[in-house]
């Protein structure tokens, strides 16, 4: 079973299949076993936990625990680290409470490119990965993950124990993990930080050809403006030939030559085998280049410029790597875009419902309805009156329109924007406008302690963008109003959206509908579904952007949502919130007096 993140594995295992196990046992006279498998660098390492971690400039390795100050974050976060390795039973990142920094969790961690591999470390029979390894193959339900479920399937790695039956669970997301694990990324830093690793294990000249090769990756990526590079440049070819070759003569130089003086030699030697390795990967595949790959330049304010590589569809991949052996359950609350199942379908490989093929796998949609009676419970409402959002343009009326509805709701508002930008500018503003209902703005937070934060006070607003649109999971009063500023289509400028919507289109097809629409409609359905999160959850969910009311494709995107009661009127929304918002107060008003009540009593 794979579902999207480790999250949500998590709830599967401590809270969904307990519930499932109990209310098998009396039907099958014994609990089905299940377990938890993740990737390797969720789990401690207990190699470089005792040997500390290879160090980039110098020979060998270092001690990380002598070389962090004991007083500061890291310090103390590696220490409580170490204390906590002698009492885990698992291992598992997620045991640790409170948790600590990516950055102290690296130096305890490896990738499944740098482990040593059991046989050949002297921690592998206490290893924590391989001991949940051998629970997962032991048991008869095994919850893991997209990500992982892409690198066993795609890269031909058997992560995941032999299984004849896969439940993918949220599989709305698995087309965009899978993209993720099948994407490849060049940096200047990468580079230069396999240079440093493989430098003091390879011979002199091996060494000067990497070096030069990274030289002039780099003088390129200085001047690597952002975009899709439908063919390869001539000067970035070459660079990327010569950094290939150059890989590829120190790996062979790395598994040729031996160095007793280097402290804990194999640690070393796999750290930076890893990291060549990953460089030559991505530069002979983009050298080789393929019709299926879509190539690109970005570049971030604080990381520079990268380039990267991904697959134009994964949907070959998925037809033939996951379903041609196996039976595939595919269940999420976002599966049906537009009434019915082909569009998500389509991107997952599949041909529409009932088609047959030498190629095609047979499946069967099935939509089993919602324990919710959404025309009941919320309201849809399109604020049509509002100008048509221009890319980037000022939208002073979505923000006064934005003001008012708040304060008809009085708070409780979870405010889904399409870009963290027009997030912020609201979240400033309206910060000024109506100071008396707080708002949380992601970033200035962990995503965990902002939700923990907005469900705590109903008068508390957040405002945030994508993963809020998939991850806020807020039932009650403090939840009433989900406001989206506008239809989340993917930026015209996307190199891998847009040139997915072109190959649609030179194949006859509808690029607009296929890509873009589903791609919004995916992520408002997603939005949508914060709202109602119980039985008794009321509320409304505005969209501020007039084409959802007036477009073609509006239709299609409403027929994606839940069955809300539909309406454009904003004085109707504004009585209505008033409404939802003076029963939540007198609901509270009267759990407080019971409370107070009962404290006298006592």
């Amino acid at each position: 079973m794979a579902t999207a993140t480790l999250a949500l594995q998590r709830q599967l295992v401590e809270r969904d299949l307990p519930r499932t196990v109990d209310a098998l046992h009396p039907l099958l006279c014994r609990r089905p076993e299940f377990a938890m498998l993740k990737g390797r660098s969720n789990y401690l390492c207990l190699h470089r936990l005792h040997e500390g971690m290879p160090q980039d400039e110098e020979e060998g390795l270092f001690d990380q625990f002598e070389a962090a100050a004991p007083t500061s974050k890291l310090g103390q976060d590696l220490l409580r680290l170490r204390d906590w390795s002698d009492e885990t039973e698992t291992g598992d990142r997620d045991d640790l409470t409170p948790g600590v920094s990516d950055r102290a969790w690296s130096q305890v961690s490896v990738s499944s490119r740098e482990c040593l591999g059991a046989t050949k470390c002297a921690y592998g029979a206490e290893c924590f990965a391989e001991m949940a390894r051998e629970r997962a193959k032991l048991a008869e339900v095994v919850v893991t993950n997209h990500a992982l479920l892409a690198i066993d399937a795609i890269e031909g790695a058997p992560v995941l124990p032999q299984h004849e039956v896969l439940i993918v669970d949220e599989a709305h997301e698995l087309v965009s993990r899978v993209t993720g694990v099948a994407t490849g990324e060049l940096t200047p830093g990468q580079v230069n930080r396999a240079v440093r690793r493989a430098a003091k294990l390879v011979n002199e000249k091996a060494a000067d050809q990497l070096q030069t090769a990274a030289e002039g990756f780099e003088r390129l990526m200085e001047l690597a403006l952002p975009g899709r590079l439908e063919e390869i440049p001539e000067d970035l070819g070459y660079a990327l030939m010569a950094l290939r070759d150059a890989c590829r003569t120190v790996i062979s130089a790395i598994g040729a030559t031996r160095d007793k003086s280097v402290q804990d030699e194999d640690a070393v030697r796999k750290q930076a085998l890893a990291s060549v390795e990953s460089v030559h990967d991505v530069a002979e595949r983009i050298t080789h280049g393929s019709e299926w790959d879509v190539v690109w330049y970005e570049r971030h304010d604080r990381f520079g410029a990268s380039l990267r590589v991904a697959p134009m569809s994964v949907s070959g991949l998925l037809r033939e790597k996951l379903f041609t052996d196996r039976s595939v359950v595919l269940t999420s609350a976002t599966l049906k875009l537009g009434g019915d199942f082909n569009g998500v379908g389509a991107s997952l490989g599949l041909g529409p419902e009932g088609a047959e093929g030498d190629d095609l796998p047979q499946w069967k949609g099935v939509d089993v309805g919602s324990p919710f009676d959404y025309p009941r419970q919320g309201i849809l409402y399109v604020a049509k009156h509002l100008a048509r959002p221009a890319r980037d343009g000022d939208r002073a009326d979505m923000l006064d329109e934005l003001t008012e509805l708040i304060q008809a709701a009085g708070g409780r508002t979870l405010g889904l924007f399409s870009s963290m930008r027009a997030a912020q500018l609201a979240a400033e503003e309206l910060r000024v406008r109506i100071p008396e209902f707080p708002i949380l703005l992601q970033g200035e937070e962990t995503l965990g302690e902002l939700i923990k934060n907005f469900a705590a006070d109903p008068r508390t607003c957040l405002f945030g963008t994508l993963s809020l649109w998939q991850g806020v999971d807020v039932p009650g009063p403090s939840c009433q109003l989900v406001v989206m500023d506008k239809i989340p289509f993917p930026r015209p400028d996307d190199p891998l959206m847009s040139a997915r919507q072109k190959a649609v289109e030179e194949a006859g097809g509808n690029g607009f509908m296929a890509v873009a629409a589903t791609h919004a409609a995916l992520l408002m359905a997603q939005g949508a579904g914060r709202l109602v999160r119980a039985s008794g959850d009321r509320g409304v969910v505005a969209v501020l952007d007039q084409r959802l009311a007036t477009a073609r494709y509006g239709s299609y995107l409403k027929a994606s949502l839940p069955d809300f009661w539909y309406t454009t009127d904003r004085n109707q929304v504004r009585k209505s919130l008033a409404a939802i918002d003076a029963a939540a107060q007198q609901a509270e008003a009267e759990a407080e007096a019971r409370e107070q009540a009962q404290t006298e009593a006592q």
